[in-house]
């Protein structure tokens, strides 16, 4: 028994790691997105948006 402990050894589950990679690339396109759709920064000002980034229309009463 304590061979098979010693082979094998406690592992970090995979689905553990599966929802931290998952939730790291949502952050970064949702992140992305926000960024695409907010002020641009000096420098910025004049630049397309690409066309995989969705326009976000601003609501006129926001949270109504």
């Amino acid at each position: 028994m304590t061979l098979m402990t010693e082979v094998a050894g406690p592992h970090f589950p995979i689905s553990a790691t599966l929802v931290y990679v998952v939730g790291f690339i949502a952050a970064v396109t949702i992140g992305s997105i926000a960024w695409y759709n907010s002020k641009r920064p000096p420098g910025w000002e004049g630049k397309e948006r690409p066309d995989v980034v969705p326009k976000v229309d601003k609501d006129e009463n926001p949270g109504l």
